[in-house]
């Protein structure tokens, strides 16, 4: 049951971001017609051939429900500028991109962990959330050319731009993480607090475990609850954060994608890029949502 009311608002959000996208592309400025012609060659007869061809002589409404319709059915539509089909674009570009997101994420809560369990001295509390405010308040952008310019362009360790391999990973990685883990540190951190305060540490304390091992074995897991409830928003973070550090680092991926379909008013490609993002999103916060279930059976019984 649960499961199903989760699809069911995940249909509902999905519906709503296709919506959403789709209102503001048509509020821009200009035509789809001239967003096909570019800067090609304008006549009248150009002109009309391409809206008998995308069919842009339908009503508005028709036309948002014809793209309903055929995104339900997984037919994304073809791209103005490229003239592929949309799948294609978006799919030739889709692995750099989950690839930078997931190494991100997944480093942005092992360092979580790993500063939450550390820092629970009062200096080392107030040093780590100094960081993690200044992090968190830092566009990822500038992250990213603090980065570039002294582990590039100064040392040289790593590429400055491009690059398919582990090396030009690093840095986009970590500059995507940073601010994760310095949000994700002080939800665990409050989370711990309040863990170490309920009666199953008194417990397991009195069976004589040291502070560590209550630490580590026993608060951790109730102090994820709230961190897994952020998954599937950080998760949109990294992909949204994605678009503007994959165009910092002149990495391919989506970002670049996005770029030019939006400069070039590309509807069929941003309306994809914006609904798989939504689908994206759905998919983490309903896997997250299960993943709580698992962890704590207070919240199957209830």
């Amino acid at each position: 049951m649960i499961v199903l009311r989760r699809l069911a608002t995940g249909l509902v959000v999905l519906w709503a971001a296709a919506t959403a996208a789709y209102l503001a592309l048509l509020a821009a400025p200009g035509t789809t017609v001239d967003a096909i012609v570019g800067e090609g060659a304008d006549t009248p007869l150009i002109r009309a051939q391409i809206i008998s061809e995308w069919h842009l002589d339908r009503p508005a409404v028709v036309q948002y429900l014809d793209y309903l319709w055929r995104a339900g059915q997984g037919d994304l539509g073809r791209s103005y500028l490229l003239q592929r089909p949309v799948s294609e674009v978006i799919g030739s570009q889709l692995r750099p991109t989950l690839t930078l997101a997931a190494v991100a994420g997944l480093l942005g809560v092992v360092l979580a962990l790993i500063l939450a369990i550390t820092t629970r001295r009062p200096w080392a509390r107030r040093v780590s959330s100094t960081a993690e405010l200044v992090l968190v308040s830092t566009p990822s952008f500038l992250i990213g050319i603090v980065l570039l310019s002294i582990f590039s362009f100064r040392l040289g360790w790593f590429p400055v731009s491009g690059g398919q391999g582990v090396a030009a990973l690093v840095l986009p990685a970590v500059t995507l993480a940073l601010p994760v883990a310095a949000l994700l540190t002080q939800v665990l951190r409050d989370g711990l607090d309040r863990a170490l305060d309920e009666p199953f540490v008194v417990t397991a304390r009195a069976r004589g475990l040291g502070e560590r091992a209550v630490l580590v074995r026993h608060a951790v897991r109730h102090a994820l609850l709230p961190v897994i409830t952020l998954t599937g928003w950080l998760f949109g973070v990294l992909l949204g954060g994605a678009v503007i550090i994959e165009t910092v680092f002149g990495r391919p991926g989506l970002g670049q994608v996005t770029l030019q379909a939006v400069t070039s008013e590309d509807l069929p490609v941003v309306l994809a890029v914006v609904v798989f993002s939504a689908f994206v999103y759905v998919a983490i916060n309903t896997l997250a949502d299960l993943a709580c279930l698992v962890i704590d059976p207070r919240l199957r019984r209830s």
